[in-house]
């Protein structure tokens, strides 16, 4: 077996999750410049954005994170871009239909000198 493949700078380290202000002590090896007093001793921090306290799959609670759903915003969108190339087509249609007309008024002026 390989020699010196774990790190050996573990020491106490507390996590703090942002949402609840919970923490948590334990023995870590990540590196970070914050520090909080905890029970009379000062200890590395390391602040996180969800933790077991405030994740809904450990709480039991669901949280509504948007009104609508993924799929609704996709048929939205689908919807959106239909719209657009229809009014692209209909643009390029009435394009097509003056410049046939110009054309045609064109070759009438020719015709009648």
């Amino acid at each position: 077996m390989k020699k010196d493949l774990h790190p050996t700078s573990y020491r106490p380290v507390v996590f703090q999750d942002l949402n609840d202000n919970k923490t948590y002590l334990t023995r870590s090896t990540v590196a970070t410049e914050d520090t909080i007093t905890l029970d009379g001793t000062e200890y590395p921090l390391v602040k996180i954005h969800i933790s077991s306290s405030t994740h809904p799959f450990f709480t039991g609670e669901e949280r509504v994170l948007d009104i609508e759903g993924r799929v609704d915003k996709f048929k939205a969108r689908a919807a959106a871009g239909a719209a657009a190339k229809d009014q692209r087509a209909a643009a390029a249609q009435k394009a097509a239909k003056r410049a046939a007309a110009k054309a045609a008024k064109a070759a009438d002026q020719l015709a009648d000198k």
